[in-house]
C-alpha cells in the first residue's frame, strides 16, 4: 500500500454487501472477492491502483451492514469531489456492494490494527417451513429453539478466554485468547439474532459459537456443556460450525467514532 504522503488522502469507506456473489473478503488467486470489485472501482475514479485494507476479514457467503476500509487515495481528487468516492465508486461497482459513507482519516489511521471492538450479527429463520425470501439472508432452523437456554449459554462465554474449542482449523493468529464482550440472543417474529462483540475473533469463531447455541436451543446440550467446552480448548468437541450466509458483519469501533455512525456521511 501507498503511503498517505503529501500526493495522498487516507479515507475511511464503509461498506455494505451481499456475500452470497463473493468468495469473501480478501483478494485471492481463484473467486471473486470485495476487495478486487473496490479496489477495480477506485483505481477508475483515481487512475492509479488504491490498496485497501479492512476492519475485518469475512469468508465467503458473509454479508456486511457496516465493513469499514481504508485506502490512500490522491489528494487533488478527493479535495475536487469527495462524493466521487460513494457516488462515483457506486456506480463502478457490482450489483450487491456499495459504498454507504466515507471520511478523511489520519493518515497513520489503520482499518485493522485501529479497531477496538467488532460486532458481528448472526440470523436463524426459525420456522417449520424454509422462507422463499431469506434463504440467503438466514440460517433455516426448523426446530423450535429455546432463547432463556441460549442465552444462559452465552452468558458463560462473556469475557477474556482461550477460544481454542470455537477456532477453525487453519486460524492463523497467534493467540486463541480473545476478548468476548457481548454475546446475546434475541427473537423478532420468526427471525433469531444473535449479537456478538468481541475485540477480534478467530478464524469461523463466531459461527462455531451459534453452532454451540444451537445445539443448547435445541435441547440437545445443557448450558453448562458449553462452558465444559470452552474450558476443554478441543475443537473436535464442538457442535458443526453454522453456514455462512446467516452471518453479518455489522460494525467496527475505533477511538472517537464507529463504523455505523458514517453510513450517509461524506465528509472530509
Amino acid at each position: 500500500m501507498s503511503d498517505a504522503g503529501p500526493s495522498n488522502r487516507r479515507i475511511a469507506l464503509v461498506l455494505e454487501y451481499d456475500g452470497t456473489c463473493f468468495n469473501g473478503w480478501q483478494r485471492q488467486k481463484v473467486g471473486h472477492a470485495v476487495q478486487e470489485d473496490l479496489e477495480q472501482a477506485l483505481h477508475a475514479i483515481d487512475g492509479r491502483d488504491c490498496r485497501t485494507v479492512a476492519a475485518g476479514r469475512t469468508d465467503a457467503g458473509v454479508h456486511a451492514e457496516a465493513m469499514l476500509v481504508h485506502a490512500d487515495v490522491d489528494a487533488a481528487r478527493w479535495q475536487r469531489s469527495p462524493r466521487a468516492y460513494v457516488h462515483g465508486v457506486n456506480q463502478i461497482l457490482s450489483a450487491p456492494l456499495r459504498v454507504v459513507g466515507v471520511r478523511a482519516v489520519h493518515p497513520q489511521f489503520h482499518a485493522r490494527f485501529d479497531c477496538l471492538e467488532r460486532a458481528y450479527r448472526y440470523r436463524i429463520w426459525n420456522r417449520p417451513t424454509a422462507s422463499a425470501l431469506h434463504a440467503w439472508r438466514h440460517w433455516w432452523m426448523p426446530r423450535r429453539l429455546s432463547l432463556e437456554a441460549m442465552n444462559e449459554a452465552a452468558c458463560l462465554l462473556i469475557g477474556e478466554h482461550d477460544f481454542s474449542a470455537f477456532r477453525a482449523a487453519g486460524c492463523q493468529s497467534h493467540s486463541p485468547c480473545r476478548d468476548l464482550r457481548r454475546l446475546h440472543v434475541a427473537q423478532d417474529g420468526w427471525t433469531v439474532s444473535i449479537d456478538v462483540h468481541a475485540n477480534a475473533f478467530l478464524y469461523h469463531m463466531v459461527r462455531n459459537i451459534v453452532g454451540s447455541l444451537v445445539r443448547v436451543g435445541v435441547g440437545d446440550w445443557h448450558p453448562e456443556q458449553v462452558q465444559a467446552l470452552l474450558r476443554s480448548a478441543d475443537r473436535t468437541q464442538g457442535a458443526a460450525t453454522a453456514p455462512a450466509h446467516g452471518l453479518y458483519f455489522r460494525d467496527a469501533v475505533y477511538k472517537g467514532f464507529r463504523a455505523s455512525e458514517l453510513i450517509g456521511v461524506v465528509s472530509d
